[in-house]
């Protein structure tokens, strides 16, 4: 059952990834940019976590993590430079 899910699934989160790259490039905003940045590195955990399963190693999963902390930090420091214009007070 895996072997039909896991690639199905992996086409769709890669749409999606598409889908949220078009946004961030074509984001009217600079909120909408970040939550489109948000969007598609949570996308990229989906992403990993699946090739993990499907491989059965648990470097993906580590990565995965790895990949969500860096991605919160980011996300809060462009949240504080545009509400104060400084990353570092």
């Amino acid at each position: 059952m895996l072997v039909y899910v896991i690639p199905l699934c992996s086409m769709i989160i890669g749409l999606a990834l598409v889908l949220t790259l078009a946004r961030l490039i074509k984001g009217p905003d600079m909120p909408d940019r970040i939550l489109a940045l948000d969007t598609l590195y949570i996308n990229a955990i989906a992403l990993l976590v699946l090739l993990g399963i499907w491989l059965g190693s648990d470097l993906y999963f580590e990565a995965a993590l790895l990949i969500a902390v860096m991605g919160f930090v980011g996300t809060v420091a462009v949240a504080k430079y545009l509400l104060r214009g400084d990353i570092i007070e």
